[in-house]
Order: C-alpha cells, then structure tokens, then sequence
C-alpha cells in the first residue's frame, strides 16, 4: 500500500455539537485532547448534553468564532440576524438566548483540561482521509464531500493515502497502534461507531433516506484487507479514536506534518 501520508487539515468543535473551524496548528494538552475542542457544551436542566443525538433542531444552528474563540456568533440557519455572545462575560445572556430556541433551560459547562468527548477512554482527536470522505459521499448521490466531512466531524483529516488508510490505526482489543504526526506520537485505539447523527443534513436536520442500510453495506463492500475485521462488530464504523500520551503535552499539530507507523 503505497502512500505518503500528511496532516492536510485540523478541525475543532469549541462548543459541542455546533459547527467546527479550521485551524492551521492545534496545541495538545495534558489529557490528549486538542486544545479547545469541545471545550464547551451545553445541558439540559437534568444535566444531560444537549446534542444532535438529543435534540435534532441542533443541526439549524450556525455558529462562528473571533480568532481569539472568546466570541461566538449564533444564527437559525434561514435567517439573517445573528446574535454575538462573549463566553464568560455574556455567558447569562447566551444561556437565555439558548434556553430560548431550545425551549428548555441552557446551562454552558466549560472543561478547559479535557473537553467533553464521546469517548471517554480514547478522548484524542479523531482521524479519517480525505479519500475515504470522498468515497463515502460518491455513496450518496446528494451528499457532497464537503456535507460528508461536516456529519461526521472528525479532528484531522489525512492525504496522500487511498480511502479507508486509517482503518490500520487500530489493532486487536486492548492494543494499540502507534503512529507520529510529525513529531507528536499517538496511539490509535478503536474505530468509531456511529451514531444517528450522520443520517442527518448537517443545515438543515433532515433525514437522508436509508443512510445507515446504505452505509453498513457498502462498508463491508469495501471494507480493506488491512483493517482488522473482529473490532467490526458492524459495519456503521469510520473514523479512529485515539489517545495521546501525557509526553505529548503542549506539542504542536501543523498542517503539512508527515504521517509514520511505528
């Protein structure tokens, strides 16, 4: 399998659940995770987070930040105005505005130190190519490239590799696969599952007819010789969750870093 893979973007979620940025280099912490994503999110009043899986009408909300990531704007996808909030002095003002749309009340909970992952054993970024993004899409004749990468939210996103490369950053159960991005080492532990989340247009909330039949049979149509087959207890996986070790702490990620295995 030749290839010459390369960090070719980064993307974080500073909210969870809302609309993710592009970043040129991304600081990891302490915990593994990448600095600022999904550092925020937001609970309903039992404490439970409020999220596309929860609650659809999620995916109507346009969210952008100033570069300091102190300031988010929020739009209802259909309209025009936009309401900017500051995270910490206006954080009253926004859980209101929230509670508003959501007709629920809002709390905003901020982990600076790990984030709010899905994934509470693999709570690194989480990894797919772009090929294998392009591949999907050509699933589904609707779904672009672009709208695939927006369901599915991974962290980085690698090239020069054929579509499915990252299915070899995983191994057995409780083993690890250890693999560089530049000089920052990572260990790739499970492929991720699915959730009902990427059924749905990323805008507008919509339903994609059959996505999850079409999904797990193509998957297993084309699922490559290098994956190992027994972490598919199904086949509505994609992505890899990682860790990062603690030695990593406060390493930089860079657009353009070469990719290896150990």
């Amino acid at each position: 399998m030749l290839s010459k893979p390369y960090l070719k973007q980064i993307f974080i979620y500073p909210i969870k659940s809302l609309d993710g940025i592009s970043l040129k280099q991304a600081t990891i912490l302490e915990s593994g995770a990448l600095k600022h994503d999904r550092e925020f999110a937001l609970l309903d009043q039992e404490g439970k987070f409020i999220n596309a899986k929860r609650y659809a009408k999620i995916h109507r909300l346009r969210t952008s930040f100033e570069s300091d990531l102190n300031l988010v704007s929020l739009r209802i996808e259909g309209t025009e105005k936009a309401v900017m909030f500051h995270l910490e002095q206006g954080r009253v003002a926004l859980e209101a505005w929230l509670s508003a749309y959501f007709n629920c009340p809002v709390k905003l909970q901020q982990n600076t130190l790990t984030g709010f992952p899905d994934d509470l054993q693999a709570n690194g970024p989480t990894i797919i190519s772009t090929a294998t993004l392009e591949t999907l899409a050509a699933w589904f004749p609707n779904i672009t490239v672009e709208e695939m990468r927006r369901r599915l939210r991974a962290n980085l996103e690698i090239d020069g590799v054929p579509a499915f490369w990252e299915d070899q950053l995983f191994a057995e159960t409780g083993e690890t696969v250890q693999f560089k991005i530049g000089d920052i080492l990572i260990e790739g532990v499970n492929p991720c599952q699915r959730c009902i989340v990427p059924t749905r247009d990323s805008v507008t909330g919509e339903q994609t007819p059959n996505f999850q039949k079409v999904f797990v049979s193509k998957r297993q149509e084309f699922f490559p010789s290098w994956a190992t087959p027994s972490r598919f207890n199904h086949y509505y996986r994609v992505s890899v969750n990682t860790k990062i070790p603690a030695s990593e702490t406060g390493k930089i990620l860079h657009q353009g870093d070469k990719i290896s295995i150990d």
